[in-house]
């Protein structure tokens, strides 16, 4: 029997998968299996790889393997998110070309990953830097230009000074720029924007569609679209004449407007502080407001603004009220003007009360006076409808409808919808990203490059140092063009694209990835999508995941794939962090997976991640791992699996049928496990099973179908470890990865099931249903990985564990 060595196994193992082109997904139309696409977040080259990518690509590729063994033609590729401003910023740090340092960095990730026994088809690997994919988001891009999907404005937007670019509102974090720290201000700037607000109806409605998605995930999207359900109602500013509409969710506190309030960036502004006498006023507070990121306004505080000086009539009753401007209301959401009703919205109430404006009350609670002067906060909730002209006792917000009604019927408003969705801005001004296929022509204006000149490259020799434009605006030889459609001189748009436009539909590429004629070939995409299994962060929740779900929904409606949900099923992991943060190179916590694996090897890397807890939890590595010099208990365990399995190997002996029993029991739970993603609990009946195997054969029986069953599930989560039993132990010719998985005798599965109660600390925190069998360790075992066990034990030490298989579990912390 040979040792078990990872440095030796893990390795050769390796070297003859990839010679015997083991995970390649199948494209022979004859091919009977049905498909199944394993679909990974494919990582941004930003170095080696780190805790998080080994964590999210442990679980991504236990899926993989899970679903070969069960007869699937299975896709599971591979690529790099290989734009983007942190490899700029790198590059300029150390002096060198971002090319040149992606690239780099993608090796060594890719070196890392065939260490760690990914099973990838290597063959359809793809990098969105090359210039074979950015020339068909290029084309993506000239598509949703055709459509109207992609647009030109001047808008304000989040600029950071030190890396000289635009960053959205979810890369400003408390005024700061998320990469690297530098205050952020606001800039006016001609940017590109895609339209996905006219998709915002249908990114909700095809929620239903996902039916397997985290519902945090389908909540932060749907609050992050916001619809709004109210009415549009159209002031008069009484000094001017201009007409200004609102949009309101309470129409029924018409009658309580007492003041009305503009965004700074409004264009109606100057003109009406002039008309006002309050220009030089009105202009501090908008100068003074340019060095706050957009961001920062919406905690804005509700008590600053400027009184214009002009007066909006309200419609529904004529009165003129005083009008301001001021930073709490926001340009993004609604119409940049909003009628102030301080006796039911808190904000507008303290704005009112630093004022000393007019607070009235318009509901109140049924049955209740309600003293205006004598109020500390806004009344936000249901009442009953008072000083409003007819509406006088009706119930609200049971009477909105009827009063957009009325509005409607007297020409003064109708109903509205809104969302809190805003379109978004693509234009990035750095070097290392797609350029934006568009020419500017004086005579023409904006003018689509050609299909047939894509790719619009990247030119190599640029000063991509910051310099307040865009590194390519410096480039003679990149900018000077001609005009497509005259032939006259013209520039280049010279802004590339965000690089979540390059992530929205790597995914279709995937399908056909050598196609040199087509983004992607549509019966390719027919054949494997949508993806059988997404899995990646909840940081991407929002942005990624909502960008795709917008491209897909565009391709379809061009008619290129004929489904509107990229990922109806998606898996999030938790984040890897250490001692209760964040890792971090300025904490100095932060700890490398790779010489890890050369140590331990990858399938102690794998299993330690998947049994630390639920997938979708944190992991905290200074628990589970506080000693980088001790041998880890998985690695250990290996090697009794190892021992065990070579010893049942040679072993000609009956099989008590007990271990036969728990064999059947543990193939149909760890099935059971491995489909619903609880990778921790299946590795916990694993290792009951091989104790129980080491037990019959301490005792002189056999335990050969025991042990197979056991590689063949240990195949998913440790796949050297299994390769190198299956082949080598139990003597297969063929890959334990190309092996069924273990079916069950439903006969020798069945049996009596009882709760378990678990407390902690002699409170009960879980109750789990177990074999009325189960052993002392079996209980244990459950016990502790239970979640709700985990979150009471909250990282205390475990000072004993109190068995009374298998009724009773007590966990004891230290303390």
């Amino acid at each position: 029997m040979r040792r078990y060595d990872p440095a030796e196994i893990e390795p050769r193992w390796v070297e003859r998968w990839e010679r015997e082109g083991l995970y390649r997904a199948s494209e022979d139309p004859d091919d009977p299996r049905p498909r199944f696409y394993a679909l990974d977040m494919f990582p941004y080259p930003s170095g080696d790889l780190h805790m998080g990518h080994a964590e999210a690509f442990s679980g991504g590729d236990t899926v993989a393997r899970f679903a070969w063994m069960r007869g699937y033609n299975v896709l599971h590729p591979i690529g790099w998110d290989a734009f983007g401003l942190p490899a700029e910023n790198a590059a300029i740090k150390r002096g060198t070309h971002p090319k040149e340092w992606t690239y780099t960095n993608i090796e060594q990730q890719a070196g890392s990953f065939r260490r760690m026994g990914m099973s990838f088809d290597w063959t359809r690997r793809l990098h969105t830097s090359d210039p074979e994919y950015y020339r068909w988001t290029q084309w993506l891009f000239l598509k949703l230009f055709e459509r109207g999907l992609a647009y030109r404005k001047l808008a304000p937007a989040n600029w950071c000074p030190k890396d000289a670019t635009v960053l959205a509102n979810e890369q400003v974090i408390n005024g700061v720029c998320e990469r690297c720290g530098t205050a952020v201000v606001r800039k006016d700037l001609t940017q590109w924007f895609f339209k996905i607000t006219d998709y915002a109806q249908r990114l909700l409605d095809d929620m239903d569609e996902l039916i397997d998605w985290p519902e945090r995930v389908v909540t932060m999207q749907r609050n992050w679209i916001g619809r709004s359900e109210g009415a549009q109602v159209a002031f008069e500013i009484a000094e001017t004449g201009d007409r200004v509409d609102v949009f309101t969710t309470r129409p029924d506190t018409l009658w309580g407007v007492t003041f009305f309030v503009f965004a700074v960036e409004h264009p109606l502004v100057p003109r009406l502080a002039g008309a006002g006498g309050t220009s030089a006023e009105a202009q501090a507070l908008i100068d003074r407001l340019a060095a706050t990121p957009l961001t920062n306004r919406e905690q804005a505080e509700s008590r600053e603004g400027v009184h214009l000086g002009v007066h909006a009539v309200n419609p529904v009753n004529g009165e003129r009220v005083p009008v301001f401007v001021a930073p709490y209301v926001l340009m993004e959401y609604g119409t940049g003007a909003v009628m102030g009703v301080p006796a039911h919205d808190q904000r507008d109430f303290e704005f009112a009360r630093a004022r000393g404006l007019e607070v009235r009350v318009v509901v109140r609670p049924p049955g209740e006076e309600r003293d205006a002067a004598a109020m500390t906060e806004a009344y936000d909730h249901e009442g009953v409808m008072v000083n409003s002209g007819p509406f006088d006792g009706v119930r609200s917000p049971e009477s909105i409808g009827e009063v957009i009604g009325w509005l409607e019927e007297q020409g003064k408003g109708k109903a509205a919808v809104t969302y809190r969705l805003r379109d978004w801005l693509i234009s990035r001004q750095r070097y290392w990203g797609a350029p934006i296929p568009i020419v500017h022509c004086p005579e023409h204006g904006e003018v689509a490059v050609p299909e047939e000149e894509l790719p619009v490259l990247l030119p190599d020799d640029v000063d991509f140092r910051p310099g307040g434009e865009s590194p390519l605006a410096r480039h003679e030889g990149f900018v000077n063009a001609t005009c497509p459609t005259c032939g006259k001189r013209a520039r280049r748009d010279t802004d590339t694209m965000d690089t979540f436009v390059d992530s929205s539909w790597y995914f279709f590429r995937y399908c056909s990835p050598g196609d040199p004629d087509r983004a992607f070939d549509p019966e390719g995409v027919a054949r494997w999508m949508p993806v059988s299994q997404y899995t990646g962060g909840v940081e991407h929740a929002i942005l990624h995941l909502l960008y795709s779900r917008f491209f897909t929904k565009v391709l379809y409606d061009m008619g290129l794939v004929g489904f509107t949900e990229p990922f109806p099923r998606l898996m999030n992991q938790g984040q890897v962090i250490y001692g209760g943060a964040s890792m971090s190179k300025s904490k100095g916590n932060v700890v490398e997976p790779m010489p890890l694996v050369e140590r331990w090897g990858a399938d102690t890397m794998r299993l330690t991640m998947l049994f630390a807890g639920p997938f979708e939890d944190d992991i905290d590595w200074k628990l589970i791992a506080p000693d980088p010099e001790r041998r880890p208990g998985v690695n250990a365990w290996l090697g009794r699996v190892h021992a065990a399995v070579f010893e049942a190997a040679g072993r000609d002996a009956p099989e008590p049928l007990e271990l036969r029993r728990l064999t059947h029991r543990t193939i149909r739970g760890v099935t059971e496990d491995l489909e619903r993603f609880r990778f921790n609990v299946a590795i916990s009946k694993l290792q009951v099973l091989s104790n129980e195997i080491r037990a019959v054969l301490d005792q002189g029986g056999g335990a050969r179908e025991a042990a197979t069953a056991l590689v063949l599930m240990l195949a998913p989560l440790a796949p050297f470890a299994a390769e190198e039993l299956w082949r080598e132990a139990l003597g297969n010719p063929e890959s334990v990865h190309r092996a069924a998985w273990p079916a069950f005798d439903p006969g020798l599965a069945a049996v009596e099931r009882v709760t378990m109660v678990v407390q902690v600390d002699g409170k009960v925190r879980d109750r789990l249903e177990v074999d009325a069998s189960s052993t002392d360790e079996a209980c244990r075992e459950l016990a502790l990985v239970s979640e709700k066990a985990r979150r009471a034990i909250d990282g205390r030490e475990v000072a004993r564990v109190i068995v009374r298989a298998p009724r009773l579990v007590n966990i004891v912390t230290a303390g």
